[in-house]
């Protein structure tokens, strides 16, 4: 082998051997810039997402919220049946009463009285009242 061969060998190996540092020395420093700049394109969607998922929490909370209130609503609702039987056959009374009255008031303008109410000699009874 020639001398002039060998430098140019061994200057082929060196420059190889110099781009393989090169290479290796920038790498993790390429490979920062890459994730860099696919954070710089993807946090602006993310803060996006991130602001409407916080929106929508605070909408189902209310959502969440609003059911809860209904439903102790409706079985509030439930446990007050006895009070609607009640007001139920308080009516049923003050209608046959107020029927007892009209009865009444109809025998007594004919001239005929009657002991059918207890309220017909009321004194809380504006009729029999002077």
């Amino acid at each position: 082998m020639d001398d002039q061969e060998m430098q140019l060998k061994v200057r082929r190996v060196t420059d190889k051997f110099t781009e393989s540092m090169y290479v290796l020395a920038n790498e993790p420093s390429v490979a920062l810039y890459r994730l860099q700049e696919h954070v710089r394109r993807s946090l602006p969607e993310l803060v996006q997402h991130k602001t409407d998922m916080q929106s929508w929490e605070e909408q189902s909370q209310g959502a969440i919220y609003s059911v809860e209130y209904a439903c102790s609503a409706v079985k509030s609702m439930t446990n007050s049946s006895m009070y609607f039987k009640n007001i139920d056959g308080l009516l049923r009374q003050a209608i046959t009463l107020k029927e007892q009255i009209n009865n009444t008031q109809g025998r007594s303008s004919n001239g005929v009285t009657s002991s059918l109410s207890p309220l017909a000699s009321s004194p809380h009874n504006p009729s029999t009242s002077s």
